[in-house]
């Protein structure tokens, strides 16, 4: 029956897609990252659905008439350079065949992150593909906060096996950078039903994480909190709700759970984090040997993962490669940075501004989680890339549509209704952007919506 349900929906979708190509890019972040495939038995579980829609996607790009560009940032061109070095290095990887197979996937990834970044021209786009990254992650998030619930804690929380976040380890990163984006859904909503499941939601998915039972995720959710309260706006009613979840949370777990926690400070004495520093050893001792281009895709074949993003792009991608990823990630960041300073006292930007202090949450737990986990090549980090340069992109064309020297009172206030077009002013404007070789430009329609 699930896989009746999911061809059906995914075949479903493709004449939409053929219509609207940005539907392509909603539908492959779903089976992408939710991977609703391994959560049936039967047939669906190895079809090809994540290929289907990118092939549909691609030739409803070719038949569409509407102007298709990549915002040429700054962070856009360092991911270019990042995926031009990691084939480069395939070229002469010790474990080709591995290797190969590896780069298909991660080019399959970047490929989709483009078409991203040309589909998603417009704000109401960029909210449903949030909310579609949310729904698919946070689908975990709250079923594995139940699943806590219900066993007391005493079962580890873990995704569909054989995907980037079939771990518990993993799965605890993917919900640590899915919060932010929850939190921002919820603030952008004035719907009361929908910001008490949002709220849910988020309390679910905190004590999912605790579920997962991975240190890693311990460590990655703590920093996440600090950033999220700090980058947050209306503080106080967060830090009440917060204050109200984790006693409970932490109240759920066994003293199993604490044991395990422990080991944070005796790393030492533990095993399993032996066998993590063992594993940067190797990879240091790799990239030493070939310092430029590293020991290429599937490093550890045939022995233990890098346990670190950090660690296994230096030693896959080498010394070069190492820089090219933390440039791509400070480079984000920054932009982030860039549109919260841009969008400073501008009403009608509240929501950008919100979205790149949220993205920024998300990285924090990405940069701090990923430190003990190889996933540095994770289609969810991507789409992190592609909302905040897709963010920065439409706070700079706003910023210059709307004068700067307009008096704060006049400026009207961001819509927030996130799941359908606003009806502001100032969304009139956001709805008359188009995507051009310079970014977000305006169309050939004014506000009014009449031809200049």
């Amino acid at each position: 029956m699930r896989d009746l349900v999911v061809t059906m929906i995914v075949l479903g979708s493709l004449p939409v897609i053929l219509l609207r190509p940005y539907v392509g890019v909603l539908m492959w972040a779903w089976i992408g990252l939710m991977n609703p495939h391994k959560l049936a038995w039967g047939f669906a579980e190895t079809f090809p659905f994540a290929e289907i829609v990118a092939i549909t996607t691609l030739i409803a790009m070719s038949i569409s008439k509407e102007r298709k560009r990549i915002p040429w940032t700054r962070e856009v061109a360092l991911l270019t350079c990042f995926t031009v070095w990691v084939t480069l290095t395939t070229a002469f990887a010790k474990y080709r065949g591995a290797a190969f197979t590896d780069l298909e996937q991660f080019l399959k990834i970047q490929l989709m992150t483009f078409v991203s970044l040309m589909l998603i021209t417009d704000r109401k786009k960029l909210d449903q593909l949030i909310a579609v990254i949310v729904f698919s992650l946070g689908f975990y998030g709250v079923k594995g906060g139940i699943f806590t619930i219900a066993t007391g804690g005493h079962f580890h929380v873990q995704g569909p096996p054989g995907t980037f976040i079939g771990g518990n380890n993993e799965l605890g990163l993917a919900l640590i950078m899915t919060l932010p984006l929850m939190r921002y859904l919820h603030v952008r909503t004035t719907n009361r039903r929908i910001r008490a499941v949002l709220l849910a939601s988020m309390a679910l998915t905190a004590i999912a994480i605790l579920g997962t039972q991975s240190r890693g995720a311990l460590l990655g959710i703590s920093a996440m909190t600090l950033f999220l309260i700090w980058k947050s706006r209306n503080r106080l009613p967060l830090l009440l709700v917060i204050a109200i979840i984790a006693p409970a949370a932490l109240h759920v777990m066994p003293q199993a759970w604490y044991n395990r926690m422990a080991t944070i400070r005796t790393y030492k004495h533990d095993q399993s984090a032996e066998g993590r520093i063992h594993a940067w050893k190797y990879a240091l001792a790799q990239a030493l040997k070939h310092p430029v281009m590293g020991e290429g895709f599937a490093l550890n074949e045939g022995r233990r993962a890098s346990h670190s993003i950090y660690f296994q792009t230096l030693g896959e991608q080498g010394f070069v490669g190492l820089a090219l990823f933390l440039l791509l990630g400070l480079s984000t960041w920054r932009a982030g940075s860039a549109t919260l300073k841009r969008t400073s006292g501008r009403q009608d930007m509240r929501g950008l501004r919100d979205l790149a202090a949220m993205v920024q949450v998300s990285l924090v737990g990405y940069a701090v989680s990923g430190a003990f986990l190889s996933l540095a090549y994770f289609d969810f980090y991507y789409y992190l890339i592609v909302l905040m340069v897709l963010c920065k992109v439409m706070a700079e064309q706003a910023a210059n549509t709307v004068p700067e020297d307009l008096p704060a009172a006049t400026v009207p206030a961001e819509s927030n209704a996130w799941w359908v077009p606003a009806k502001s002013a100032v969304t009139r404007v956001d709805a008359g952007l188009r995507l051009d070789h310079r970014g977000f430009q305006p169309n050939d329609r004014g506000r009014s919506g009449r031809t200049q």
